[in-house]
């Protein structure tokens, strides 16, 4: 069997599971692995992926999500994998929109499971602002939220490397401005520029901001009552320790439990980033016991 056809295979085993609708009718498919129905309902663990990141990239997460028992589930952001680049604004507020089109569909898919956000570096700060949002009164929200490899970007979480973070962030939201899109150079993936602004602007000023309520958010964010898991991984240079404490800090009122993934734990010979996708076992396993221990009673 050739590489590409092993890939397709693989592929092909994450199927449909439901179809969400954004506030502005944009339609897209939610796919993962589902769990037999039984008298307990397993939970549903939503994956919200990375900046400039595909939903098909973590079919191997979604697998040994499945695999630890619980139904797995992800999706493409719009400007994402097969998502298209509508020329629409697009900032936070629309990509919040999209998670909680999914999580809507996957309530209706799973009625009765707990439903579980998983989010990956901007999936988990997405994760946490779409939860406030829903706490305020917007929409279904999560049972829960696991932050991985998540934090935020306020350039002044990152030590020495402040300066040069500011320096590109302000860069970054000068140019996406002019051309009206972030081209990828180095980081993030082709973004939309309203997307790169509000990332400029959570690493200049600390804060969060969605339209069309602005600063708000922050509010409801301190105001959020559930569940949080923060993991921090081994080698992580864009989410180091300090970043995914100034996230956690944004909801004082939430139930914390942290958690550190290391190559160890993971029975790899080094992680970061990205890379601990593909070495998934153990933190899938734990993600899905919290998800049980948090989300019953």
């Amino acid at each position: 069997m050739t590489d590409e056809a092993r890939e397709a295979e693989r592929e092909a085993e994450l199927k449909a599971l439901a179809e969400a609708v954004a506030s502005d009718g944009a339609r897209f498919p939610v796919f993962g692995l589902r769990q037999d129905a039984g008298p307990e309902q397993p939970p549903v663990v939503l994956v919200a992926s990375a900046m400039g990141t595909p939903g098909r990239y973590y079919r191997r997460l979604v697998r040994e999500l499945h695999g630890a028992g619980a139904t797995a589930a992800v999706y493409d952001f719009r400007w994402q994998g097969d998502r298209p680049r509508d020329p629409a604004p697009c900032g936070y507020a629309e990509l919040v929109d999209d998670l909680r089109a999914a999580l809507g569909a996957v309530r209706e898919e799973f009625p009765g499971a707990p439903v579980v956000v998983l989010g990956h570096s901007l999936g988990g700060q997405l994760a946490l602002l779409q939860a406030a949002e829903a706490a305020g009164g917007e929409g279904p929200g999560p049972d829960a939220v696991a932050l991985v490899a998540s934090a935020s970007v306020h350039h002044r979480a990152f030590g020495l490397r402040a300066p040069g973070l500011l320096a590109f962030g302000t860069f970054m939201a000068a140019f996406a401005t002019v051309r009206g899109r972030w081209p990828g150079i180095g980081f993030g993936g082709v973004q939309p520029a309203g997307v790169i602004r509000d990332w400029a602007y959570q690493s200049r000023t600390g804060r969060y901001r969605l339209r069309p309520h602005g600063e708000r958010v922050e509010e409801r964010l301190r105001a959020l009552r559930l569940p949080v898991l923060g993991v921090g991984v081994e080698r992580d240079f864009f989410a180091p320790p300090r970043a995914l404490d100034h996230l956690c800090a944004k909801v004082p009122g939430a139930e914390v439990e942290r958690w550190r993934y290391t190559a160890e734990l993971a029975g790899a010979e080094r992680l970061d980033h990205f890379r601990w996708t593909r070495h998934s076992a153990a933190l899938a396993r734990y993600v899905t016991e919290w998800a049980g221990r948090v989300t019953t009673g």
